[in-house]
């Protein structure tokens, strides 16, 4: 990524803290009449009849991102999604965010409101608000911490170990997708690297790209279930693949699964890049992640109200617990699941 040299670079040092939190922050708008005090005092004050969700998540450059071709402000938008994916598996609203930063003097001011720019956009196109956080120095790159807010009826909450035999395992949108975006960029920074005149043709890749440079968190799919009237028995989402995700599932709920490699839902741009990059297109979905689609499961009872959901494809559905979790090849072979997922501890120095 080619930086231009003409462009302002006003140092953090100039603000100080609260300059620059001021500075960052002051046209973010409150969408919740539940925020009774959001930025301006020692804490935020929320005030809520229904149960309160709270999720965290670090973002730490370098091993969750990389800034060479991921643009600032998509970072920032990528930040507050992670957090309000976690509130959508809940079933539950999102409402309010804290996000803290630590940043090292090689970012000016200018870079720290291309992400907060990010940030704004989602929380607005969310309407999530902004109530808090913290900035300080880093001696090494970027550290995004983002804390997400959420409420929801107790009798609404879905959580991990509500899953019954016999249940239907059911998934939103597509998967796979996000994990070859990555691919696709890691591919062209090399590429980059070798030849900086390049300039690459990212077209063919455009869905893909974005599943993975600006991923959408499924508040809809909340909003859609209660509509349906439909109450997940359990529910998680895609973040660290689907395999890993079920077995959080399945053990959670002390039962087994079996999911069909043919109900798999994959976008055409999915399997084609598979193909290009001789990958099996089965095994990126289940081991890909970072797809922030939302799995649930729901009773047989209720079969006839999402089927043929355009939103929705049941994938399986859950055992006894001694039969484990399988996958049910197009062949009609058992295979067992594994967790292959994504693992920042795995990663090498």
């Amino acid at each position: 990524m080619l930086e231009d040299k003409n462009k302002q670079r006003t140092s953090l040092a100039e603000l100080g803290e609260f300059g620059l939190i001021n500075h960052l922050t002051e046209h973010f708008k409150i969408y919740h009449n539940t925020t009774t005090k959001g930025i301006g005092d020692d804490c935020a004050v929320i005030s809520d009849q229904k149960e309160i969700l709270v999720t965290t998540d670090f973002l730490v450059e370098g091993v969750h991102f990389d800034l060479s071709y991921m643009p600032i402000k998509h970072l920032g938008y990528k930040a507050v999604m992670v957090n309000l994916s976690d509130v959508y598996a809940m079933n539950a609203e999102a409402k309010q965010i804290t996000v803290s930063i630590a940043v090292s003097n090689r970012f000016p001011l200018e870079a720290l409101e291309e992400l907060y720019a990010g940030i704004q956009l989602a929380c607005d196109t969310y309407k999530v608000d902004l109530i808090g956080g913290d900035t300080t120095s880093s001696t090494k790159g970027m550290i995004i911490s983002v804390t997400a807010i959420g409420s929801a009826e107790k009798e609404d909450i879905a959580y991990r170990n509500g899953a019954q035999p016999n249940d239907l395992v059911v998934l939103s949108g597509d998967i796979g997708g996000a994990y070859l975006g990555l691919q696709v960029l890691e591919r062209e920074k090399e590429v980059f690297k070798v030849n900086p005149q390049n300039q690459p043709d990212l077209e063919a890749y455009s869905y893909i790209i974005e599943r993975q440079l600006k991923p959408e968190a499924r508040k809809d799919i909340p909003k859609l279930l209660k509509e349906l009237d439909v109450k997940p028995t359990s529910m998680i989402d895609v973040s660290d693949g689907l395999s890993s995700e079920l077995i959080h599932i399945c053990t959670q709920s002390k039962v087994g699964c079996n999911i069909y490699e043919e109900k798999l839902p994959l976008d055409p741009q999915v399997i084609s890049t598979c193909e290009e990059f001789n990958l099996d297109s089965t095994t990126v979905a289940l081991s890909g992640g970072e797809d922030y689609e939302l799995l649930f499961t729901v009773s047989i009872k209720d079969f006839d109200k999402i089927k043929g959901n355009p939103n929705l494809t049941v994938i399986g559905h859950v055992t006894e617990e001694n039969q484990g979790l399988n996958l049910i090849t197009r062949a009609n072979q058992s295979v067992k699941l594994r967790a292959q997922g994504w693992n920042s501890f795995n990663q090498e120095e």
